[in-house]
């Protein structure tokens, strides 16, 4: 019982670490990457496609993104959700393919990112105490009903709070990398 607990919980948090992952990879640094459009869909055919199944992305340098879609009719969708985005880009349309120029990353630019950054990581520290509560409930539970004694209890949560700080140590590791990506001129 108490195995099956705290690997739930273990593999609650894993995802979580990976979700805060994804999210600072769709955080622009000083480099284009083709995660920063991984948010974006386009209305293909009526129904919200994510724009990564539409196109291919070609990194030209480090500010310029050329997107070719698979299906030119779908060009004109993938601008509107391009220019509609909120990265800030003026998407410039040659008929086959799409240019994307990203603005010059200025101080203000990098700060308002590295708030953005620390409230994601923040977002998923919560999301990871939040599990841990929930699976010391259930241990308590299992003290309560008697189904396990109160050292065993004990030692469950002190395995449980190892966990926690685990996961907790990753994503603050990972909001310094990006922290210092960001940062970095």
């Amino acid at each position: 019982m108490i195995e099956e607990t705290l690997a739930e919980a273990g593999e609650k948090m894993d995802k979580t670490v990976e979700a805060a992952k994804a999210e600072f990879a769709k955080v622009r640094t000083g480099r284009v990457n083709p995660g920063l459009f991984s948010s974006l869909t386009a209305d293909y055919y009526g129904a919200p496609t994510p724009l990564q199944q539409l196109v291919s992305f070609n990194v030209e340098d480090a500010r310029t993104v050329k997107i070719v879609p698979f299906d030119v009719t779908a060009l004109a969708a993938i601008e509107k959700a391009l220019r509609d985005s909120d990265l800030g880009v003026n998407p410039s349309n040659d008929g086959a393919a799409i240019r994307v120029v990203m603005p010059e990353m200025t101080a203000e630019r990098r700060k308002e990112y590295t708030k953005l950054v620390n409230h994601k990581a923040e977002e998923a520290r919560i999301s990871v105490r939040n599990i841990r509560r929930h699976a010391k409930t259930t241990i308590d539970k299992y003290v309560k009903d008697g189904e396990i004694g109160e050292d065993d209890g004990a030692r469950a949560e002190k395995e449980l709070d190892a966990l926690t700080k685990k996961h907790v140590d990753t994503i603050d590791e990972l909001y310094k990398h990006k922290e210092s990506e960001l940062l970095e001129v």
